[in-house]
Formats: C-alpha cells, structure tokens, sequence
C-alpha cells in the first residue's frame, strides 16, 4: 500500500526521482574541483602569506593588495590591458560583421571566400603566433618588406604591441565570422523582400533591420571578445615576454611571472582576482548599456 502511494504520481516506467541527477553528477564534480575550489582559493591566497611551496603561513589582510597597487609593472600592465581590449574588441567586431554581411549572399566563389576568413581556427595560436614572428622579422619578415620599412616589431617598444594587437585580431577573425555569418543568413527572407518593396535601400535596410535583427550575436561577441582580450598571455609569453620595457606586459603575464618565475603566489593572486573583477566589470557594463538595444525575436 505504502508503495503504491509512493509511486503514484509517477508516471510508467520513469525511474527514481534522483537520476537525473546522477547523469550531472560528474559535471558537477569536475565543476567544483577545477573551477570552484582553485578561484576560491586563490581569494584565499590573496589575504594570506604563501611560501615558495604554495602553502599559506600566516594571514596578510590587505598588505598584498596595497602592495600590489603601489608596484609601477602593475599600474603599466592594467594599461597594457586595457588598451588591447579597447582595441582589439570593435576592431575585430566591425571587421567580422562586415566580413559577414558581404558573404552573407550566395555568390561565385563563397565557398573559397568563407574558407579564407574563417580559416585562423584551423590553425594553432602557437603555430599563429611563430608564423607572425617570421612575417614581421625586420630582416626577413615579408611585411617589412612590402610596406618598405626596417621596423623590428617586436624588438621595439613602439610596435610590439600593434604586432601583438595585429595577431590576436586575425586570431579572432575566423570564429566570429562564422557566428555573424550565421546571424545574417538566418534573418528571414520575406523581411528583407518586404523592406525592398517599401523603397529601403541596402544601407537602410542593413542598419533598421539586418544589424537590429542581428543584434543578440553581437552582444555576445562583444562579451567573448571582451574576455578573450582581457586574458591574453599565449602571444606575449611566445614572442615578447611583456616587453620590451613592458610595454606588452598585461595583467594575465604580470600574474604568470609573479607565480612562476619569482613564486609570490600572493601578489599572483591578487592579481588574478582583479582581473577577474574587472573583466567582470566591463561585462555587466556591456550588458548593462546594451540591454535595451539588443531584440530577441
């Protein structure tokens, strides 16, 4: 009897109420180990000593925080930072929605054109980043070559960082394209046909309908792009090691020497948590700002 109400709200051949949860059960827990726990000890670790083993000696309060805001390297690399995401992001937004908007059409050859822009997924940031080492060498690199100058782009304070800025945006080009190639070929054709009929221009028709429409993936780029230049570490650490005379050095690098070459994993800490907060900052900004712009359909 007893079975018979436990079950009776059940429906036929659905099984216990808990195993649903047993199929998240391993996201979860990988969830937590890599995830949760490291960025809530990190938190820990920046109001405590750490000693060169990773273990936490005594309790710092502020002191690693003060410390860190009064080192120059530190005040060089949030503008380092800052200056590739402002940048890096509508750069690479404008190029790809452009590029998009273009090949949105079926046309001769846009099978070749969609392989070209979007081909820089195919290739590893590493190898990317060797390839553009060899292209902007100043004796051998193709570029100055072409352009007939001498420059050695990432030997010279001036340039190492417009090196560093040209890489990640063509590293960036080829998923971004996709997503906005995407947006565009799923606006509705009858929309299109029945702005034509009313007199819109391709101009108009692509600034008061098409960009509206396609409004939410450009939201979102803006957010993953926004993250993406905010942790950039992978060219630096390969091609400049954040200089010459930091002038690539970026929050994620200054973090990276801190930790591993000089093991204060304290002010490492301190600085990762920063990033954090401040990457999260301009996030909610972004969504904030264009919350009643974007329009879901």
């Amino acid at each position: 009897m007893q079975r018979a109400i436990r079950t009776k709200g059940r429906k036929p051949g659905q099984g216990p109420f808990w195993k649903p949860y047993l199929f998240i059960l391993p996201m979860v827990v990988f969830a937590i180990w890599f995830v949760y726990y490291p960025f809530l000890k990190t938190i820990l670790d920046s109001f405590s000593i750490v000693n060169f083993k990773g273990e936490i000696s005594g309790f710092a309060g502020l002191e690693n925080y003060r410390y860190m805001f009064s080192r120059r390297e530190f005040g060089i690399a949030v503008q380092n930072t800052l200056k590739m995401m402002i940048i890096n992001v509508p750069v690479t937004v404008v190029l790809t929605a452009c590029f998009a908007w273009f090949t949105s059409k079926p046309r001769i050859l846009g099978s070749l054109s969609e392989t070209l822009f979007s081909i820089s997924m195919a290739v590893s940031m590493s190898t990317v980043t060797l390839i553009f080492k060899v292209m902007m060498n100043p004796n051998v690199g193709i570029v100055n070559y072409l352009l007939g100058l001498d420059y050695g782009w990432y030997e010279d304070r001036h340039t190492a960082m417009s090196g560093i800025l040209l890489l990640t945006i063509w590293m960036g080009i080829g998923f971004n394209y996709l997503l906005f190639l995407s947006a565009f070929r799923s606006i509705p054709e009858d929309v299109l046909n029945s702005a034509r009929l009313d007199g819109a221009g391709k101009w108009i028709t692509l600034f008061r309908i098409q960009l509206p429409l396609v409004s939410p993936t450009i939201l979102y780029v803006l957010c993953t792009n926004m993250i993406q230049a905010m942790m950039t570490s992978g060219p630096i650490l390969i091609l400049t090691q954040g200089g010459p005379s930091r002038s690539t050095t970026t929050l994620i690098y200054l973090m990276y020497t801190a930790g591993y070459r000089s093991s204060n994993y304290s002010l490492a800490a301190c600085v990762s948590i920063f990033t954090f907060f401040l990457t999260l900052g301009f996030t909610i900004l972004t969504l904030v700002a264009d919350a009643k712009k974007v329009q879901y359909t």
